[in-house]
């Protein structure tokens, strides 16, 4: 890919990075953002408040985790890289600690079930829990890889929240829709029993899932 593209690129992460702010799921310098590039990635730098953030900040990494000289990535680019090598199929990476994920991310549970079958959006039919490691760790990598086989995204213990898809726009819907379900679990499990999906309605879900939201090809409008 040439400069521009990777500027192009970069432009999309801030602008996601920026948009994670205005909808209200993350807080501060406390999420990061990449997107497969060359033979590794870019992502957002560590630290930076992503109002000053330009083109030439977002740090290139390569496959085997060297940073370009004189930047500093997230300090979460380990399992960033780790998703895209497990998933070739995936483009895009996001991290936040959006609020009712990270409260579920709190809660004593493995998983979010089947309350409603946009559950499927992630892939299954659950949203799964990684178990909790240090940030940065090589260790949270391992924990999020066992999480995510088949699944596009997880909620990280006593962190917050990962999602990936094949392209930004993708996995930012994916974001947005676990928390979405994040904060619905926690309402129907304050008022008390609830329902869950069966598996077989789930695969039926899944399969419709294939034709539905930012999978659909629309012809362009003139």
């Amino acid at each position: 890919m040439s400069s521009s593209d990777r500027k192009d690129l970069s432009k999309k992460i801030i602008d996601a990075c920026l948009s994670m702010r205005r909808d209200g799921v993350n807080q501060g310098t406390a999420g990061n953002i990449s997107i497969r590039f060359e033979n590794g990635m870019l992502i957002t730098p560590s630290g930076m408040p992503y109002e000053i953030m330009t083109p030439e900040d977002i740090v290139f990494v390569d496959e085997n985790g060297k940073a370009e000289e004189d930047k500093i990535p997230s300090s979460e680019w380990r399992f960033h890289l780790s998703i895209l090598k497990d998933n070739p199929n995936f483009n895009a990476v996001i991290h936040n600690h959006a609020i009712y994920s990270s409260t579920v991310s709190i809660l004593n549970v493995d998983y979010i079930p089947a309350i409603h079958y946009m559950v499927g959006v992630a892939g299954g039919n659950k949203i799964p829990c990684a178990k909790y490691a240090t940030y940065g760790t090589q260790e949270l990598c391992d924990n999020i890889s066992e999480a995510m086989k088949g699944y596009k995204a997880c909620i990280l213990k006593n962190h917050g929240l990962v999602a990936s898809d094949e392209t930004l726009e993708k996995a930012y819907h994916v974001m947005m829709e676990v928390e979405n379900l994040a904060r619905l679990y926690i309402g129907v499990r304050g008022i008390g029993d609830f329902s869950i999906l069966p598996d077989s309605e789930m695969e039926v879900v899944l399969e419709k899932f294939k034709n539905y939201g930012l999978n659909v090809k629309h012809k362009n409008k003139k």
